[in-house]
Order: structure tokens, then sequence, then C-alpha cells
């Protein structure tokens, strides 16, 4: 693995370590929210939200668009859901 991957890989790992983007993420996996829904539907600070999705952004977990003056975030492609899904079915297997 070059060291590029290496970087983006661990990246990832840590972005997916922290409960609350697992919180959005998971939100997002269930379909596209402005910022505005996802601050409401968990009970975060508008602040925490923008500060969490320009991470994940960055990393490319997430993408968003713009309609009017708001902004509509969902993940990026199938494979941040499939991640996620794996993880999750992983977490929940006995």
């Amino acid at each position: 693995m070059d060291e590029e991957t290496l970087f983006i890989v661990s990246q990832t790992f840590k972005a997916l370590s922290d409960p609350t983007r697992l919180r959005i993420l998971h939100l997002l996996f269930q379909g596209e929210h402005s910022v505005n829904e996802i601050t409401e539907r968990l009970s975060l600070l508008q602040s925490t939200v923008s500060h969490q999705l320009r991470f994940l952004k960055n990393l490319r977990l997430v993408k968003f668009r713009k309609e009017g003056t708001t902004v509509y975030y969902s993940c990026d492609d199938e494979h941040v859901n499939s991640i996620l899904k794996q993880t999750i079915d992983h977490a929940n297997h006995h």
C-alpha cells in the first residue's frame, strides 16, 4: 500500500471512530438531509454539525448539493454505505 492510500485509509478509520460523525453518517445512510435537519434530528449544535460535515466532506465520505440557500448532504457513494452497513452488521453480530 502506498503512503497516500495508507494515509487516506487511516483518516477514514479516524472519521469512523467518532460517535458524532457516525451518528451523522448513519442518518445520511438513510437519505439526504439538510444541515438544519441533521441538527434537529440528532439534537446537535449547528456549529458541531457543520464542523463534522466539513471533516467528512474532506475525506469524500459525504457530498453536498445546494438548493437555493439550503445545503443538502448525503453519503458520497455506495462504498461509504457499504462500509457503514458492514460495520453495523459486525457490531450487531452475536
